[in-house]
């Protein structure tokens, strides 16, 4: 994925109720791709979205 698709899903986790408070966009300035990757998966596996690797 490239860094506008992960910042896209990564907007569209903010969105869940599970991430309403808090705040999960604000590093993803400070990340490398790989880092932002990482990012998204870890989010997703929180808000039950994706099986744990």
């Amino acid at each position: 994925m490239n860094r506008g698709a992960l910042l896209t899903r990564l907007k569209e986790l903010q969105g869940l109720p599970k991430f309403q408070k808090r705040d999960i966009c604000t590093i993803s300035a400070f990340l490398p791709l790989e880092a932002l990757a990482e990012h998204v998966r870890v989010c997703e596996e929180a808000a039950g979205l994706a099986k744990p690797a």
